[in-house]
């Protein structure tokens, strides 16, 4: 038994508008199958995608705190070129510079419309093959931990483990990596950027979130009310959703 995520959910207050940002930054369409937009590969809507981790816009009322988000996304480069002119890109659609106490790096980071921090990478060959999402990354305190539990949530092999960096891809190799990057900084707000996971068919959607309890998963109320998902949160407290199959 295993969970696969289908999408990275992130709050907005206009989530059309940011919805169609990330459309733009990441080449991909946006979609409006209902009351949030979904962000995935262009051409016809595909859902779950069998390689792609989308975007998934949901509107809600209160704005972005001044809190750096604990959960961000790495955008993959092929170039310097393509870098420069992806930052830029992005910088004219509406992204600003973002202030994290990154120092001197070789990445550029950037927020959405919205205050939203990503990161547009250098080339790097560990993410040639990605897509334009090269991670989902993660602050925590113990990354060895951290890629102990969501190895076993997800079934996916683990690439690097170190007291500061552990990262995890998919068996197949296909699609972007979920990482955990230790930092000094502790969790003090609600996550405004999640993972969403989907049973695969066959499974059944209670005996997995029973399964993630005895891992360490704890129940979470977000005043979701009577839904068709299941609200946990990992053992650092990042929130995640188990969504119901249709």
């Amino acid at each position: 038994m295993a969970l696969r995520p289908v999408q990275v959910n992130i709050k907005a207050v206009d989530a059309p508008a940011v919805g169609r940002s990330w459309a733009e930054a990441l080449g991909w369409s946006a979609y409006s199958p209902g009351v949030t937009t979904y962000v995935g590969p262009a051409g016809a809507l595909v859902w779950p995608h069998p390689v792609a981790v989308g975007i998934d816009v949901v509107p809600v009322p209160e704005p972005k705190t001044a809190t750096k988000n604990r959960v961000h996304l790495d955008l993959a480069t092929t170039s310097t070129a393509h870098r420069a002119e992806l930052a830029a890109r992005l910088t004219a659609l509406g992204a600003t510079d973002a202030h994290v106490g990154q120092g001197q790096l070789p990445w550029t980071v950037l927020a959405d419309p919205e205050g939203n921090e990503f990161s547009v990478l250098e080339p790097l060959d560990t993410y040639r093959d990605t897509g334009p999402i090269a991670a989902v990354v993660v602050d925590c305190a113990d990354p060895r931990a951290m890629a102990r539990f969501w190895a076993e949530v997800l079934d996916w092999t683990l690439h690097e483990v170190s007291d500061d960096h552990a990262s995890l891809r998919s068996a197949e190799g296909v699609g972007p990596f979920l990482e955990f990057l230790r930092t000094p900084d502790v969790k003090t707000v609600p996550d405004r950027v999640h993972l969403d996971l989907l049973p695969y068919a066959g499974d059944d959607k209670s005996a997995e979130v029973a399964r993630l309890r005895t891992l360490g998963a704890t129940d979470l109320d977000v005043g979701q009310g009577d839904v068709p998902w299941t609200c946990l949160a990992d053992p650092e407290g990042h929130e995640f959703c188990v969504l119901a199959l249709s």
